[in-house]
């Protein structure tokens, strides 16, 4: 019951002849794809840095003001001719790290107001951020308003 088809077609014509079947090779496809998944696994965690920055409402009502003796918030600003101060007090570069640190310790917060004049450098202004943080604040606000002209000169 069995038939050769094959065979048939080659007794007609007198000679033998093979066809290939065509097979589709998926090996590089499945290459391309992999080495692309371990880029995209590389790229991933470098795309997810952000800078997180929390405003509080303008019109707060809820917003208490700040008990009688507290000394107010760390206010570390940068002048315009690249002078560091904490609260008006002007301090050197050396010494910055120290007193910050002395100054959270006193006041038992890690938080610090960072201001700074808009003709600073702008890399001055990331490197005292660099020694803010170096000098233990964990939570450096960045102020979108203007201080008082006293401060900032």
């Amino acid at each position: 019951m069995a038939m050769d088809l094959g065979s048939a077609g080659a007794k007609r014509k007198g000679r033998r002849r093979r066809r290939s079947a065509p097979a589709m090779n998926v090996t590089p496809l499945v290459d391309v794809v992999l080495v692309l998944l371990i880029i995209f696994m590389v790229i991933t965690p470098l795309l997810a840095k952000q800078f997180w920055i929390h405003m509080p409402d303008k019109d707060d009502p809820t917003a208490e003001p700040p008990p009688p003796d507290d000394p107010g918030p760390i206010v570390v600003s940068v002048t315009r001719g690249g002078r560091i101060r904490i609260n008006r007090d002007e301090v050197a570069d050396a010494e910055f790290p120290n007193r910050l640190r002395r100054v959270l310790a006193a006041r038992r917060t890690r938080t610090i107001f960072f201001d700074s004049s808009d003709a600073a450098e702008f890399g001055r202004a990331m490197a005292v951020m660099d020694l803010a943080r170096a000098g233990g604040a964990s939570t450096i606000a960045v102020s979108t308003e203007a201080l008082p002209a006293t401060q900032r000169d």
